[in-house]
């Protein structure tokens, strides 16, 4: 096995947190943050990242990794009543054999409805005005 690489601070991600691209944020602290995917596989499909640089669940700090499932809860529990959701899909991918595409840790929170079945991955843009008013649902049931 080879050594993981370096964290690349110029990824999608690290533009996000550092303000240089937008993004429909729906939780923020001085750890972490959670916003919408732009290519939801269902409505709601959430990020959260640290907003310390780390490539994937092999060089996270422990602390951050547990800062991010804790906010990964928490986002969830808001989308099951935001989206009124019957289950969440909890998804993390580490390099590219995973199907990691973007370098700065993450994990999915993907609300469900039995019988709807999840949009391929990375297939679909969402418009911004969907992806701003599911935004405003999970703000909403998150109190903030």
């Amino acid at each position: 096995m080879s050594a993981t690489p370096a964290y690349d601070p110029s990824n999608v991600f690290a533009k996000i947190l550092r303000g240089e691209l937008p993004a429909h944020k729906v939780y923020e602290d001085d750890k972490a943050l959670a916003f919408l995917d732009i290519m939801p596989r269902c409505p709601g499909h959430a990020l959260v990242i640290p907003k310390a640089p780390s490539r994937n669940l092999l060089d996270v700090a422990p602390e951050d990794l547990a800062h991010v499932a804790k906010v990964a809860q928490k986002v969830a529990k808001a989308a099951m009543t935001a989206f009124k959701a019957d289950g969440i899909v909890l998804q993390q991918f580490s390099e590219e054999a995973s199907g990691q595409i973007v370098y700065h840790l993450h994990m999915h929170v993907i609300p469900r409805h039995l019988g709807v079945p999840m949009k391929p991955p990375h297939v679909e843009m969402e418009k911004p005005e969907v992806l701003a008013e599911h935004a405003a649902l999970l703000r909403a049931a998150l109190g903030s």
